[in-house]
C-alpha cells in the first residue's frame, strides 16, 4: 500500500501533528496506536510518538530529512533527549520555534526561510545537502506550503516561476502545484509523505489524491 487517508481525532490536518522522512516518522503522543501502525505500513519507516513544547505539533516544530531532524532550542531538554533516542538532532539557536513551517527538505536539497539564513551552513552540513534561501508565493513559510520527497514536490498553486525553478534545482525533483483536503493550498497541513508512500487528510478529494500520487512518484 502506497497511500492512505486519515484524520486525527476528526481533524484532517494531519500534517500539523506528524513529520516523515525516508528514515523515520514522528507524531504526537495522542495519535492512536492503530493509526501509527497504519502510517508505518504506508511510509515503511518506524513511527515514534513524542511531544514538542508539551504539544503534539510535531509537523510545525520539526523538519528534516533521513539524516535527522532540525528543531529549535526552545524545546524542553527532556524532549530533545527523547528525540535524540530516535534520530540525529540539530538544535538551532534561533528565535524561530516553528522550524517545520520554514524549512523544506528531501535527501537531495533544502530550502529555508530567510529567517534561518544565518544558520544555513549549519543546516546544510547537518542534513548533508545544499541549502538555499527561498520563498513560495512570496511567503517565507516554505515548509508549510510544500511537501517533497526524493521523487517530486507538491506545492501551493500561487508559486512563481522563479520560485519553482529554485526549488526544482535545489531539491533535484519536478514540482507540481495542487491542494490538499478539498482545496486547502497549505499543502503541509494535510500531507505526510516520504519516498515510500504518503498519508493525506481524509477530506482530500480523488483528483487531489491522484495528483499527489503522480507528483510524488506513486503512479
Amino acid at each position: 500500500m502506497k497511500l492512505t487517508t486519515l484524520n486525527f481525532e476528526n481533524n484532517p490536518n494531519i500534517g500539523l501533528f506528524a513529520v516523515a522522512t525516508d528514515g523515520f516518522c514522528l507524531t504526537g503522543k495522542f495519535i492512536r496506536d492503530k493509526d501509527a501502525e497504519l502510517m508505518a505500513s504506508v511510509l515503511k519507516v518506524p513511527v515514534h510518538k513524542l511531544s514538542v513544547l508539551r504539544t503534539g505539533f510535531l509537523g510545525i516544530f520539526c523538519a528534516g530529512n533521513s539524516r535527522g531532524v532540525v528543531v529549535s532550542d526552545k524545546l524542553h531538554d527532556d524532549e530533545i533527549a527523547e528525540l535524540k533516542k530516535k534520530t540525529q538532532v540539530l538544535v538551532l539557536d534561533s528565535k524561530q520555534t516553528a522550524i517545520g513551517n520554514i524549512l523544506l527538505a528531501n535527501d537531495r536539497g533544502c530550502i529555508i526561510s530567510k529567517e534561518l539564513e544565518p544558520l544555513r551552513n549549519q543546516i546544510s552540513k547537518f542534513l548533508g545537502v545544499e541549502t538555499r534561501v527561498g520563498t513560495i508565493a512570496g511567503l517565507d513559510l516554505v515548509g508549510s506550503l510544500a511537501v517533497a520527497n526524493s521523487n517530486g514536490c507538491l506545492v501551493h498553486k500561487a508559486i512563481t516561476e522563479k520560485e519553482k525553478a529554485l526549488i526544482e534545482k535545489t531539491l533535484g525533483v519536478s514540482l507540481m502545484q495542487s491542494s490538499i483536503n478539498f482545496g486547502n493550498q497549505w499543502i503541509r497541513s494535510g500531507l505526510v509523505a516520504n519516498s515510500n508512500g504518503f498519508v493525506a487528510g481524509d477530506q482530500t478529494s480523488g483528483p487531489e489524491l491522484g495528483l499527489i500520487s503522480e507528483t510524488l512518484g506513486f503512479l
